[in-house]
């Protein structure tokens, strides 16, 4: 909200939040919830031109590592342990932050 960072998404990841928020709790909810995210001025639509496959583990997982090359993100915020691959990752690489990395992260922002 403070705009201090940029969140980069594509059409898929927005899909994949819409799926996920609309289960959690309804589809009203993940409606607003991704009106939020587009219109935000610190959300910025990735064109993804090229699929890495970088997570064999969890394919699905491959359309946040694909974005975050595209955007030339300096880090992908996850719990998810199928990211920790990209630590032998030479090229490209990807920085993968957990949540408290993330917040230690900004706060010094």
């Amino acid at each position: 909200m403070e705009e201090k960072f940029t969140l980069c998404v594509t059409t898929e990841i927005l899909a994949e939040y819409e799926e996920i928020i609309a289960r959690e709790s309804n589809p009203e909810m993940a409606s607003l919830a991704l009106q939020l995210i587009e219109n935000a001025v610190n959300t910025k639509l990735i064109t993804r031109y090229y699929k890495w496959n970088l997570i064999q583990n969890d394919p699905d997982d491959n359309k946040f590592v694909d974005c975050a090359i595209a955007s030339n993100a300096r880090f992908i915020v996850t719990e998810d342990k199928h990211f920790n691959i990209l630590e032998n990752v030479r090229f490209p690489k990807v920085h993968i932050l957990d949540v408290q990395g993330f917040k230690d992260k900004i706060s010094n922002i």
